[in-house]
């Protein structure tokens, strides 16, 4: 099996590593110094679960890989789209594309029966430029519950989680899926193939949709938010908007507002993705998170005005970061 994991960031490394461990060959494509410190020592993982060291191919041109059986995307999902010269050269005519993304992805009615069938979400896939850089028939969906960040060039420190829930679309139990399952196992991680992947995807955007713009807004932690009683009850409140969004569109994620509060609790004085991203003046990944699922509730008659109002000020922020950088 050969894999190219496209965004070898904190996720991508660490995947990559774990299934390079597995005896798959493995080729990363970063840039800057953490593609020079994997090039030069491959890449380090601390982790609670024991340290290893991997040593994939690394590269900044994808063109030097050729077409591989799957494509991992470590990428942020707004960069998706741009993502055109970087992933044609690795796809062949089976290449499956495992979108590694938080919220709402590009192929998310792709296959779904139903009144939605087949409906493009305009705040994921603007004009359809991500389905053209990543065809729907070669989707995989994928659902990541690790945390993991780079400590330094070329090092990852895997601070917890070690599942990748992945699924089809349309709801098959397929061979490819089966495969990168057995492939990511064999490599320490947990790989469930999902019938539906969908709910698990409602049940991680919960968290995602609440915490993420709130503490790029506040700059507050996981706890933090959790501690103040105001800020908690907002986030029940989207948390609760939320579900009703994902029970209009026939998912069933299984899981209490309370269990995803303690969760999130449980992480400690935890930055999120998005305020990371704010820190470091990068655009924040708020299409797929909050503007998608407002998108979804227009579509099936949702009333969700905390998700609207939030989503406004997010954005607000983020038009504010893309103007300053």
């Amino acid at each position: 099996m050969r894999v190219a994991v496209l965004g070898a960031g904190a996720i991508g490394a660490y995947v990559g590593a774990s299934l390079c461990r597995a005896g798959v060959e493995v080729h990363l494509v970063a840039r800057g110094p953490h593609l020079a410190a994997m090039r030069q020592h491959g890449v380090q993982v601390r982790s609670p679960r024991g340290d290893f060291q991997a040593r994939p191919y690394a590269t900044d041109k994808p063109e030097e890989i050729g077409p591989v059986d799957h494509v991992f995307l470590g990428l942020k999902a707004n960069a998706y789209a741009a993502a055109g010269p970087l992933v044609e050269p690795l796809l062949g005519p089976h290449t499956t594309v495992i979108g590694a993304q938080n919220g709402i992805p590009w192929w998310y009615f792709y296959g779904l029966p139903g009144p939605y069938q087949g409906r493009r979400i305009e705040s994921v896939d603007p004009g359809g430029a991500v389905t053209k850089v990543l065809p729907l028939h070669r989707a995989i969906g994928c659902v990541v519950y690790p945390a993991t960040v780079i400590e330094s060039p070329g090092v990852v420190r895997h601070l917890e989680g070690t599942r990748f829930s992945i699924g089809e679309p349309d709801r098959t139990m397929s061979t490819r899926c089966s495969e990168f399952s057995a492939a990511m196992i064999a490599g320490g991680l947990k790989c469930p193939v999902e019938q539906d992947l969908r709910n698990d995807i409602w049940i991680k955007l919960m968290g995602n949709i609440a915490f993420n713009p709130i503490s790029a807004l506040t700059r507050a932690t996981m706890a933090g938010i959790c501690r103040h009683k105001g800020a908690k009850e907002l986030v029940a409140t989207m948390m609760e908007e939320t579900l009703e969004v994902a029970r209009l569109v026939g998912a069933q994620p299984d899981v209490s507002i309370e269990r995803r509060l303690a969760g999130a609790e449980k992480t400690g004085e935890h930055k999120t993705s998005t305020l990371q991203d704010l820190e470091r003046g990068r655009p924040m990944e708020l299409d797929v998170l909050l503007n998608a699922t407002v998108e979804i509730a227009d579509m099936v008659g949702a009333d969700v005005p905390t998700l609207r109002a939030i989503s406004a000020v997010a954005d607000l922020l983020n038009q504010s970061v893309a103007a300053a950088s």
